[in-house]
């Protein structure tokens, strides 16, 4: 079972992000789930987005939870029945799981040349300190992406808006931490957010 990699981030917040190299037919065996999660994932169309899914509830296992133990609100958020507090990420064949006490975010996301093109739609403030033409553009980007991502879902209220709302102060890869604030409807929000590097993808995630 490939747990890729497991981080204690302090004494209430654990990250864990499993590799997928299972087929869909070994990842779906050994699982109970819930008759939702169940037609959830046999309507994808997508093998890469049902073994994501699935290899999620493998991620939970190794937290000591079942399917059983999650649930979702009315915007999408992931909760936990014994109160503690989850977000959750996949991406191509990678996936991933925080919990903690507090509230918190992740995102995996791959490492790609499009991010450049997109850029204008997510960043504003960080143009001041982005160079989009250094060769680690890709990679400063992608983490500018993961922490705003991980933010909203942190958050999960409709109107929030990665370029206007979410900040991100300056960073240099190497530091593999910075800070980020939301400001929204008049009230400012600090995080401290953490980042790293593997194979082409950048996970990110944020904690109070």
């Amino acid at each position: 079972m490939p747990l890729y990699k497991s981080i204690s981030v302090n004494s209430q917040t654990t990250v864990k992000i499993w590799k997928i190299e299972e087929s869909y037919d070994s990842l779906f065996q050994p699982l109970d789930l819930k008759p939702q999660s169940l037609k959830r994932v046999l309507g994808m169309k997508s093998e890469l987005h049902q073994r994501g899914f699935l290899s999620v509830r493998h991620l939970l296992h190794e937290f000591g939870y079942t399917d059983q133990d999650l649930f979702y609100d009315d915007n999408g958020k992931p909760h936990l029945k014994d109160g503690k507090h989850i977000s959750i990420t996949h991406s191509f064949t990678f996936s991933g799981i925080i919990v903690s006490d507090k509230e918190v975010g992740i995102d995996i996301e791959k490492q790609r040349e499009k991010i450049k093109i997109i850029a204008h739609k997510f960043v504003d403030y960080e143009f001041s300190y982005l160079n989009t033409i250094d060769e680690d553009s890709i990679r400063r980007l992608t983490v500018i992406w993961g922490i705003k991502e991980s933010l909203y879902k942190l958050f999960a209220t409709p109107g929030m808006l990665f370029k206007e709302h979410f900040l991100v102060i300056p960073f240099m890869v190497e530091d593999g931490k910075t800070v980020a604030w939301i400001d929204y409807k008049g009230k400012k929000y600090r995080y401290t957010t953490a980042f790293l590097e593997f194979e082409g993808f950048t996970c990110a995630y944020v904690v109070p």
